[in-house]
């Protein structure tokens, strides 16, 4: 095993690696990294959606990156739900920013991905703070925020318990008011940024030159042919942008869908890596994980 000194001591490789973890843009931009594996609201095929039991099994089950949905409740405290009602989660027709944190966090959860067919479980309605305290320094956290114009308190919030190397802030770049906001918003503070860029759209080009110009750390993709995404390859590359792609079945591109890489993970999954992308958000996270392994 290799060791390095450094000013503070002599480090092992596997504390090396540990240490460049340790700060999610270091992570990403690892050159020996294996493709990062993002578990879309935890792992929810065991556990409810957005749940802490969700969250501790995709750290348990060893994957990169956790996707969690975060909302400001009625009393300014932030908490996990994807959806605009708790009805699906949690059988209650209501408003989630009606409520107080404490009460959304009595609120217990359907099983995996809710509805009437799954049952209430003993696991509740978690908050941002807890979420944070279990993941701590143990997974990377993306946060997709519902709302944008909260996304200034999550940094803050995040940035007070000591989070903000470890999450990222994700938001569409389109328009040059996009970029203004992201410049004034997000950028002074430091954190991680990741730009959504849509190539299958008329204004690709103009949607480009702007995140060249901003330069995130990661650039999720959309696009009608896999092809727009390869030819971009080497200039992400050397702009030092990682690419990031989803493959859940309810935001396909191009038929690039989690059940279809059940059957043929090198034809999706192995596809997208090898046009450059280095990050895949999933609903089968032991399917991509049992892939990379085969590519090693």
């Amino acid at each position: 095993m290799r060791r390095f000194t450094l000013p503070f001591g002599e480090l092992k490789e596997n504390d090396f690696v540990a240490l460049n973890r340790h700060s999610y843009v270091d992570y990403i931009a690892d050159p020996d990294r294996s493709c990062a594996i993002t578990v879309h609201r935890g792992d929810w095929r065991a556990a409810p959606e957005n749940s802490l039991l969700a969250i501790e099994r995709a750290i348990s089950d060893g994957y990169d990156v956790v996707e969690i949905d975060v909302r400001r409740s009625s009393d300014g405290e932030f908490f996990l739900l994807h959806d605009d009602t708790l009805e699906r989660m949690t059988g209650l027709d209501q408003e989630p920013e009606a409520l107080t944190l404490q009460q959304l966090s009595s609120l217990r959860l359907r099983n995996r991905d809710g509805g009437e067919a799954n049952p209430l479980t003993d696991e509740k309605l978690p908050s941002l703070r807890q979420v944070f305290d279990l993941a701590r320094d143990r997974i990377f956290i993306h946060l997709d925020i519902k709302h944008k114009e909260i996304i200034p308190g999550v940094i803050a919030y995040a940035r007070a318990a000591g989070m903000d190397r470890r999450v990222d802030f994700w938001s569409a770049v389109k328009t040059d008011e996009d970029l203004k906001w992201v410049y004034k918003e997000v950028l002074p503070h430091r954190v991680p940024f990741i730009a959504k860029t849509r190539l299958e759209e008329p204004d690709a080009e103009t949607q480009l030159e702007l995140v060249f110009k901003l330069k995130p750390f990661v650039c999720e993709i959309t696009f009608a042919r896999l092809q727009q995404v390869a030819e971009l390859k080497d200039r992400f590359n050397e702009a030092g942008i990682a690419l990031w792609a989803n493959t859940l079945d309810s935001v396909t591109c191009a038929g690039f869908t989690d059940t279809a890489a059940l059957k043929d993970p090198a034809a999706i999954w192995g596809r997208l890596i090898d046009a450059g992308v280095s990050a895949i958000q999933t609903d089968e996270p032991e399917a991509l994980k049992t892939y990379l392994g085969t590519r090693a």
